[in-house]
């Protein structure tokens, strides 16, 4: 499998709120957030990793030289107005054939549900992409899914609606075909990560759901506690 970090945001709210260390290097039980989610992917089958820092972060960017890795490593170092950007950036060292996972630094999930959902994408040959969704509702502005009897993905929805049940995990498993569509949407001057999801389903793409019990993200200084906890098994 290959893998794909986006780590070029900011993170102006973390600062804000006292947290001195770059968003990439906040530390989760010790360990650097971007150390733990290489670690988990490189547990994982990998064929590659590729990861997007911006320009200002020339500590992470120091940081990821220095990490010695049993597979081609890929950074590159641009600043993006906006994650899709990111995204576009980074996926121009992704192989022309074969799956990749892209995530954000500041997803945190179990290592264990990843390992599922990587051996699920793996073993599946009847989708183009496996989405990571989750029950749990822990996001400021929440991106909704509906899916049908078999688990493939129908909509993506700003606003829930009765029955509703998941959310998007921010956990993006795709094959080539994604690519186009990014190259298009682009192209048409859109720029938001769930507006490209909502391509991908209007592209005629099939994607398939795969629940994770929990997903949270690290966007306030008050989430790396809960992050610990979560991780930890609380």
């Amino acid at each position: 499998m290959n893998y794909a970090i986006i780590a070029a945001g900011e993170g102006s709210r973390l600062a804000q709120e006292g947290v001195a260390r770059p968003k990439p290097l906040v530390l989760l039980n010790g360990v650097p957030m971007i150390k733990r989610l290489i670690d988990i992917m490189m547990s994982c089958n990998p064929e590659s990793l590729s990861v997007i820092v911006n320009e200002q972060m020339t500590e992470v960017r120091s940081y990821l030289e220095g990490l010695e890795l049993p597979v081609p490593f890929n950074l590159v170092v641009k600043s993006t107005p906006s994650s899709m950007h990111s995204f576009r950036e980074v996926s121009r060292e992704f192989p022309s054939t074969g799956k990749f996972i892209l995530t954000t630094v500041d997803t945190i999930f179990r290592q264990e549900e990843f390992a599922d959902y990587v051996k699920a994408f793996e073993e599946s040959d009847d989708a183009d992409g496996y989405m990571a969704v989750t029950s749990f509702i822990d996001d400021e502005k929440p991106l909704y899914i509906n899916v049908d009897a078999n688990m493939t993905i129908t909509a993506f929805r700003d606003n829930p609606w009765d029955g509703v049940k998941y959310i998007s995990g921010g956990i993006y498993g795709l094959t080539p075909p994604a690519i186009d569509i990014l190259d298009s949407c682009m192209a048409k001057g859109v720029s938001r990560m769930r507006n490209y999801q909502r391509s991908l389903v209007e592209g005629g793409l099939k994607l398939k759901a795969c629940p994770f019990k929990k997903i949270v993200d690290v966007d306030h200084a008050g989430d790396i506690a809960t992050a610990e906890k979560f991780i930890n098994g609380d």
